[in-house]
């Protein structure tokens, strides 16, 4: 680089959040305390949820997963999540789920915040659940079924205790490695952790039932006979087309409350149902516009498979959560030419 290089302006530096640094972040808040913090959030977003745009995700499909991308914009930040899922990884040494995630200001479109958005995904999720279940789940529950154990497990299980107070979480997989790993990682959590033998024995006492498999194909992890009045179900592993977790009469017997129907009507459990079969948008519910549970008995459903909003909920939390500059870096992303005509110039003053 030569005398004459120009040297990055402040304009060109973003905060990047490195995932070493996610990891710093997340253990001096406390993952259990970043959940709460990011559902607050998202309550906040769902309660203004008309001024957002809604986009669904925009995916791209192949034999072996998914890539897709997930924009919304409230008028004064735009957000968007790069996300894949390929239920093949895992076996090749890869991460089912990997992800970034950017906000920018709408009136510049100058980006503010880049991070990872892996572990960020884990944590929003896991609030997601626990504020549905916040207004859906049944009154005083306090034991909570986790069929699947993979990478989301324990996230989901610090929010429901974090959020709603469950002391007892009953755990199941068809790997049993799985489940000994969440055992390992919840212990000294306060929870009582109970590791079961199959699906059935996992929910027996449950009042919510939490399932997050990853399979991509039309799987039965819960028969119809299973699930008896009262519970409420937070399905969040069917995400995509042709993936299901649910037989088909749960959700009928079943109240459902969705993210954003025209989204869930092709990935959730719910396509599985007939296009026009009743669902009700969760933020209804937290405005008051709408009813979540009425009475004991009622069987709730969140069919939960990530929105757009919610990711813009979580980097919203953690751009303010950014007081400690030894927690993000300061990097140099956009070109900005002293003279915003010269770009050019900018290149050739950069010669060697």
């Amino acid at each position: 680089m030569n005398a004459l290089t120009p040297q990055p302006s402040h304009l060109a530096m973003v905060p990047f959040v490195s995932v070493a640094n996610m990891l710093k972040i997340v253990n001096r808040i406390g993952p259990a305390q970043m959940i709460a913090g990011i559902a607050a959030y998202l309550e906040d977003d769902f309660r203004r949820w008309e001024q957002f745009d809604k986009t669904p995700r925009i995916p791209a499909h192949s034999r072996d997963g998914v890539i897709e991308l997930m924009p919304t914009s409230d008028g004064e930040i735009y957000g968007f999540k790069y996300v894949n899922g390929h239920p093949a990884n895992m076996a090749r040494g890869y991460q089912t789920v990997t992800a970034f995630g950017v906000l920018s200001r709408v009136e510049n479109g100058y980006p503010v915040l880049l991070t990872e958005m892996t572990v960020l995904t884990a944590l929003r999720t896991a609030a997601t659940s626990a504020l549905a279940a916040k207004h859906l789940a049944p009154q005083g529950a306090t034991t909570m079924a986790m069929i699947g154990n993979g990478a989301q497990c324990e996230f989901q299980a610090l929010a429901f205790q974090k959020v709603l107070g469950i002391d007892t979480v009953r755990l199941y997989d068809l790997d049993p490695a799985a489940t000994a790993k969440a055992v390992r990682n919840l212990a000294g959590s306060g929870l009582t952790v109970v590791a079961c033998a199959s699906a059935e024995e996992a929910i027996t006492g449950a009042q919510i039932i939490t399932t997050c498999t990853a399979d991509k194909q039309n799987a039965t992890v819960l028969t119809d006979n299973m699930v008896g009045a009262g519970v409420h179900i937070n399905g969040i592993g069917g995400d995509c087309p042709g993936k299901t977790e649910l037989h088909r009469d749960i959700l009928l017997r079943s109240d459902i409350f969705v993210e954003y129907a025209p989204q869930t009507r092709i990935e959730g459990e719910i396509q599985a149902l007939d296009p026009d079969h009743p669902v009700t948008e969760l933020w209804k519910v937290i405005t008051g516009q709408a009813e979540g549970r009425r009475d004991a008995r009622q069987i709730t459903l969140f069919d939960s498979v990530g929105f757009a909003i919610e990711d813009f909920s979580a980097l919203r939390y953690l751009r303010n959560q950014l007081s400690d500059p030894g927690e993000y870096i300061e990097l140099d992303l956009l070109a900005d030419p002293d003279d915003p005509r010269d770009l050019f110039g900018m290149v050739q003053r950069a010669r060697p």
